[in-house]
Parts: C-alpha cells; sequence; structure tokens
C-alpha cells in the first residue's frame, strides 16, 4: 500500500469518527435527552477546553520523546472507549466530563495526524503544499459520510451515534499500525536551553510579531468555526416548529443538507495550492473571512422553502471559509516553523483554534443566545404568531401534544422556550466583518508568488 493511499485512509476515518456525532449531538441533547440549553454550550466548550493544552502536550511529547504514529494509535483507542461509554449516561453533568474526557483524547489527534502527514511526506520528498490538500479532501469525504450514515440510519437523534464514531476509532487506532515510523527528534545538546529541553520551544513563535497575530485571529476564527458546528444542524431542525414547514426535506434531513458545506470543502481543498501560491496567506484568510460573514448571513434570511437556495448557498461558502482558514492556516504554520518543532506547533495552531477560540465561541454564543435572542412563549395566541400560524391549525396543536404541552384557554402549563435564529446569525455575521476588517488592517505579509511557501 502506498504511502499516500495510507495517509488517505487515515485522514477519512480522522474525520468520519468525528463526524458521526458533532452536527448531530444537539439533536440528541435537545431531543432525545431534553436536557438544558445552557448546558449545551459547555458541551461544546469541552473541545476548547481539551484544546487549551492536550494538543501542545502531545505536540511536545511527539517531537521530544514518542513516536507520532504510537500516539496516535493509543489516543484513538481511548477516544472509542469513552465514546462507547456516553450513551449510557442519562446525567446532564455526568455527560459534560466524560465528553471532556473524550476531547481530551481526540482533540490532539488532529494536530497529530497533520503532523503525521507532513512528516511521512516530507521523509518522502513530497511538495508538502501540492500533496497534502488532495489527501486531507478525504477527511471531508469521511466527515460527510459519516453524516450520510447517521442520517439515513435515523441514529441523529440516538446514541447509536457514539457507536458508530466508537467502532471507527477502533478501527482507527488498529490500522495507525500501518503508518510508517514518524520518530521524535530528540537532539542532545549539553548546552540546550531549559526551554528546549521540555520541548517548549514552539512558545518562542509569539515573540514573533506575524505570527503571534496570525494565531490571534486563528482564535477568533476558531470561535466562528464552533458556532456553525453547535448550532448548524440544530437551526434547520427547528424549522419543524413552524407548520408550514413541518412536512419539508430540510426538516427531515437537515443533517445531509449541512453535508453539503463539508462537500464544497473536498473542492475548496483541491483549490488551495494555487489561492496559497497566486494570493498569498494573508489574502486567502481574508477570503476565509469574508466567506464567514456569508455563511451567517445566508443562514440569517434562509429558510426551507422561498430561502432554501440561501441554506444551500450558506453550505457551499462554508467549505471556503472553513478550508481557506484551517487547512491553508495549517500548511502556513507548517512552513513557517522548522522541523525540530513541527508537532508542537502543530500543537499551538490547535489550541488557539479549537482551544481558546472554540472555549470563547461556545461560551459567549450560549450565554448570549440565552440572555438576549431566546424568547419564552406563555400563550397559544403569541406562539402562533411567532409561528406564522393561526392558534387552531391543527399541525400546531399536534405539535403540542406531543411534546406533552398542556393549556387551558389558550394558556401553557409552562413556557415555550424558541431562539429568534434570524438575529442569532446576524450577530455572528456581523462578529465576522469586524473580525476581517481588522485582520486586514493589522496583519502584514508581502507575498511573492514567485517564492515557493515552502520555502523557510
Amino acid at each position: 500500500m502506498s504511502i499516500k493511499l495510507r495517509l488517505t485512509i487515515m485522514n477519512f476515518l480522522q474525520f468520519f469518527v468525528w463526524g458521526a456525532w458533532l452536527i448531530t449531538i444537539a439533536n440528541y441533547w435537545f431531543g432525545t435527552k431534553q436536557w438544558d440549553g445552557t448546558q449545551f454550550g459547555a458541551i461544546f466548550a469541552t473541545m476548547g477546553f481539551a484544546s487549551l493544552f492536550m494538543p501542545t502536550i502531545i505536540g511536545i511529547i511527539a517531537d521530544r520523546w514518542i513516536n507520532a504514529e504510537k500516539l496516535y494509535l493509543v489516543l484513538h483507542l481511548l477516544y472509542a472507549a469513552v465514546l462507547f461509554y456516553l450513551p449510557q449516561i442519562n446525567d446532564p453533568s455526568a455527560f459534560f466530563y466524560a465528553m471532556l474526557l473524550a476531547m481530551c483524547f481526540y482533540m490532539p489527534t488532529l494536530a497529530l495526524s497533520n503532523s503525521i502527514a507532513y512528516t511521512v511526506l516530507t521523509q518522502g520528498k513530497y511538495d508538502l503544499v501540492k500533496a497534502f490538500p488532495p489527501i486531507r479532501v478525504w477527511g471531508t469525504v469521511g466527515f460527510i459520510a459519516a453524516m450520510w450514515i447517521v442520517n439515513l440510519t435515523g441514529s441523529k437523534a440516538t446514541g447509536m451515534q457514539f457507536y458508530i464514531a466508537g467502532a471507527a476509532a477502533v478501527g482507527l487506532g488498529l490500522f495507525s499500525f500501518t503508518i510508517p515510523k514518524c520518530p521524535p527528534r530528540n537532539i542532545k545538546n549539553e548546552n540546550s536551553s531549559l526551554i528546549r529541553t521540555l520541548g517548549l520551544e514552539a512558545f518562542k513563535l509569539f515573540s514573533n510579531y506575524k505570527m503571534a497575530l496570525f494565531f490571534i485571529f486563528s482564535m477568533l476564527l476558531g470561535a466562528a468555526l464552533q458556532l456553525t458546528n453547535a448550532y448548524g444542524d440544530v437551526f434547520l431542525d427547528e424549522f419543524k416548529f413552524f407548520p408550514k414547514y413541518a412536512n419539508s426535506f430540510v426538516i427531515k434531513y437537515s443533517t445531509i443538507i449541512m453535508s453539503i458545506s463539508q462537500i464544497s470543502e473536498t473542492l475548496f481543498i483541491l483549490a488551495i495550492p494555487f489561492f496559497l501560491k497566486r494570493f498569498g496567506i494573508k489574502k486567502v484568510m481574508l477570503i476565509s473571512m469574508f466567506a464567514w460573514v456569508l455563511r451567517f448571513g445566508l443562514f440569517a434570511y434562509g429558510d426551507p422553502s422561498s430561502g432554501l437556495w440561501m441554506i444551500i448557498l450558506s453550505c457551499i461558502v462554508y467549505g471556503m471559509a472553513f478550508d481557506f482558514f484551517n487547512i491553508s492556516g495549517s500548511l502556513f504554520v507548517e512552513t513557517s516553523t522548522n522541523s525540530q518543532i513541527r508537532s508542537s506547533a502543530q500543537g499551538l495552531f490547535m489550541m488557539m483554534t479549537n482551544g481558546f477560540g472554540a472555549v470563547f465561541g461556545s461560551l459567549a454564543s450560549g450565554w448570549i443566545i440565552d440572555k438576549y435572542y431566546t424568547k419564552s412563549y406563555n400563550n397559544l395566541h403569541d406562539l402562533a404568531i411567532r409561528l406564522e400560524t393561526t392558534p387552531d391549525n391543527p399541525r400546531l396543536l399536534n405539535w403540542l401534544t406531543k411534546r406533552k404541552i398542556n393549556f387551558q384557554n389558550g394558556i401553557f402549563d409552562h413556557d415555550i422556550l424558541l431562539k429568534d435564529w434570524h438575529h442569532i446569525w446576524l450577530v455572528f455575521s456581523v462578529y465576522t466583518l469586524i473580525v476581517a476588517i481588522l485582520f486586514a488592517i493589522l496583519f502584514k505579509h508581502k507575498h511573492d508568488k514567485n517564492v515557493p511557501l515552502n520555502a523557510k
């Protein structure tokens, strides 16, 4: 089996084991378990909390002491074990801690998989900018495959999504035995500083103005990524509350609609080498940021009927928003650092995006949505107006009955909470627009398209 094929399979499974639950966990949380919305923000923040330290620590270990592929194997088997346990949990607090443990095992593998691919491709004397994107695109295919399997098997609101992810994680762990060795670059030197001895040299990148600014804006964009992952599928699913959309294809197959985003990724990943060579990292990042503005803005005005084209276009735009930030950013870090800190530098990038960025995005968005954009309804008249229907609409009354909501003289026995998605997405769109403007002003980078990105 060729090196490229092995890395392709590795990337496919790397994102399959994430995509099987990442987009649909909100349906499991709100629909099946009916747990509190504020606590759900904390669940998505577990990815951020884990990424604050685990990718960097694992990256340092891989750079200094243990083969990267061996760490990769162990982490995926431990991740699988926790996934198998998650469906047994019936307490949201216990679920939070279990998910945090799962993320401590999984999140480092995102950076580690990049590091392994860069190491193996470098050993094989491949051009990273040309060779890596076609391999990484299969990670997106794996994510799409997982989403479709979960949706079409009726698992998107059940614990089966975690079993599917866990089984694939075991398979990936075992497949790791076929990955070429990626030994640590533990260069012994009697005059080495304590920072170098402990493998903390990657943190010196913050002393470089351009790299420090790049990491800061990576954090801010990382927040935007968490917003779309956390709320995208549940946003589409909540259109079922509107009687006129109740039988829409979008409602039944919301996860498949969302997978258009990942399908779009496969195209834009392959375009990365051209865009990086032609425009350079600053313009590519700016394209990503303005794509995020469109992503959220189109969601704000889309619906499953006349506005379906906006939802689909938003999903297409996502491919550019995600890839031009995440994949290009990873390549920029790789080609701006030396091989001795390859894994720890990738871990640092992951810490800023999926660590600080995820924590900031998850907690801030959860608080803002609950405080300003969630409205309670205690009577049938106001709810009917909100759902653009009449109080005696059979579909609305059936919806209330199914949810065991009792009412007398039009007054509910408990309040119904609905989110104002239109204004939520507009706020997110304005946020990314501000980030884009600041990045354009502050980040200084002169691009020479005649100099290969690989040149250190």
